[in-house]
């Protein structure tokens, strides 16, 4: 009997830790990876350092509002690229560092534009690769 009880006792546990990682979890099917966006890294001077590419992911309320992301992916791609370029989003004091709040933060917020406030739940910064420039080898 108490191994019995140990089991059912065991198994209620897990269920219930189910059922609560479920309700923090979006829906299934309700995010959408975006392709890779390339932003410049540049310095003070504004001299070009380098390109950070940065994937993300967005997450929406519902399954129906991805559907809407999908359809806008690329007015939402246009508006990250327009982003990047317009304003720095290197770290203070390390201009070949992203400020993955920062960044998140105004990503976000263009997203939200195209597609709606009560639509998107987040964005998610997945991945971010550095690829500095290249120094210019002396002709000589």
């Amino acid at each position: 009997m108490s191994r019995f009880a140990l089991s059912l006792a065991l198994a209620i546990a897990l269920c219930s830790n189910a059922i609560a990682a479920s309700k923090d979890a979006p829906p299934p099917g309700s995010s959408v990876e975006m392709p890779y966006l390339i932003a410049p890294m540049i310095d003070s001077d504004g001299k070009l350092l380098a390109y950070a590419y940065v994937s993300t992911k967005i997450v929406t309320n519902s399954p129906d509002d991805a559907v809407e992301v999908r359809n806008k992916t690329p007015f939402i791609q246009d508006a990250f690229v327009r982003d990047v370029n317009a304003a720095p989003f290197a770290k203070q004091g390390d201009p070949t560092t992203v400020d993955q709040p920062i960044l998140q933060g105004r990503l976000l917020a263009d997203v939200r534009k195209i597609v709606g406030e009560n639509r998107i739940a987040a964005i998610e910064i997945t991945q971010i690769q550095i690829s500095p420039l290249r120094q210019a080898v002396p002709q000589g």
